[in-house]
């Protein structure tokens, strides 16, 4: 058996060689899912409770000692400013009405003849400013009877829902007897407290979104309307005051709601949480770059902002665009080469991006995601 030439198993160790290094290499690259750093908008919320008020909220009430005669309303029925909901006995009221009317008329027949008279001498200017003092005074005893017919209705002062009534015909109201409660539930108030630390940031227009558990199922939307101009000495606290639209009337006052108030609205750079790298008090990310043709993880400090709901505000470290390794960050390190399987645009779960991994796991699709994550980078 013939030895080869020293040349050629020189040539055949250096091929080997090389087959191992670009195998070694091939498996060395870290199977991760990126997402890109997105600019949205953000804001910083704060949680409170809150107890809802109608827009306009009156308890009406008798202002004279006088028998219920009519109860013009029932229970919860909607009602327009200036319906007349009680009326009480004003037989005696009218009489006086009509008693002081007829005196006004004869006052002003006595001013019609004296007024040509005058210039004629016949009757002197003091008499004719006699009777037209009389005329003043009869229109005034007439104004005051007739405001005492009007202290015998209670009408509703604005538009709204009435509630339960508290008297009955034949009733003796006696000056503030509350007969009923009227409601404006077009538009709701709710007041709620928050800590005095947010005053600085407490604005009208102030996003709100608020739940509560008589309709679950329901998010009501509404905005900051005021701010108390006063701060709870006991609790540090600040009464702040939204406006939601209540046009289906589905929201009572007095109801308990859950309270998110949205302040400080801006435009950020977020990222995914999972892409966050917690060491200490320090954070940092791993950011698939591009590197003599092959991508690999850069290891970057960020300084990170405000967190809602699966998503972190970066301050610092990051720009729009960058692409962050979300899931495989145990594996992966500074300088590792990477294999993107895909890129997160949705918030996709790890197991929605295995799932979707795995049924476009053939040569057509990987080569797809490979040259869209090259793309973005």
């Amino acid at each position: 058996m013939k030895s080869l030439p020293l040349i050629a198993i020189s040539m055949l160790v250096y091929a080997t060689t090389l087959s191992a290094n670009a195998q070694q290499n091939q498996q060395a690259e870290v199977p991760v899912y990126v997402a890109p750093v997105v600019q949205s908008e953000f804001v910083d919320t704060v949680e409170a409770l809150g107890t809802l008020k109608a827009n306009e909220n009156v308890s009406l009430a008798a202002t004279v000692t006088e028998l219920v005669t009519a109860v013009n309303f029932t229970d919860g029925q909607r009602v327009i400013t200036g319906d007349v909901l009680i009326q009480m006995d004003d037989t005696e009221e009218i009489a006086l009405l009509e008693e002081e009317q007829s005196r006004v008329d004869e006052a002003q027949r006595q001013v019609d003849r004296f007024k040509p008279l005058i210039s004629r001498g016949s009757v002197s200017e003091l008499t004719y400013d006699q009777s037209v003092g009389a005329l003043s005074a009869a229109k005034a005893r007439l104004r005051a009877v007739q405001s005492r017919i009007d202290q015998r209705k209670i009408v509703a002062p604005f538009d709204g829902v009435v509630g339960l009534r508290n008297t009955s015909v034949g009733a003796l109201l006696q000056p503030g007897s509350v007969v009923t409660t009227i409601d404006d539930d077009s538009v709701m108030n709710l007041d709620f407290a928050v800590p005095e630390v947010f005053l600085q940031s407490l604005v009208p227009g102030l996003k709100i979104s608020a739940t509560t558990s008589a309709f679950p199922d329901r998010t009501y939307i509404g905005e900051v309307a005021s701010v108390s101009t006063r701060v709870d000495p006991i609790t540090r606290s600040i009464v702040v005051r939204a406006r939601i639209d209540n046009a289906d009337r589905s929201l009572k006052p007095g109801l308990l709601m859950r309270v998110t108030l949205k302040r400080s609205p801006r435009q950020a750079n977020v990222l995914q949480e999972e892409g966050i790298i917690a060491d200490g008090r320090r954070n940092f990310v791993l950011v698939a770059v591009e590197k003599d043709g092959q991508i690999i993880a850069e290891r970057r400090e960020v300084q990170i902002g405000a967190r809602r709901k699966g998503e972190v505000e970066i301050l610092e470290g990051l720009v729009s665009g960058d692409l962050v390794v979300t899931h495989g960050t145990l594996k992966a390190r500074d300088g590792s080469a990477l294999n993107v399987l895909a890129v997160e645009e949705n918030n996709e779960t790890l197991v929605e991006l295995i799932e979707l991994h795995e049924v476009t796991d053939d040569t057509q699709a990987n080569a797809s995601a490979a040259r869209k994550a090259e793309a973005l980078l």
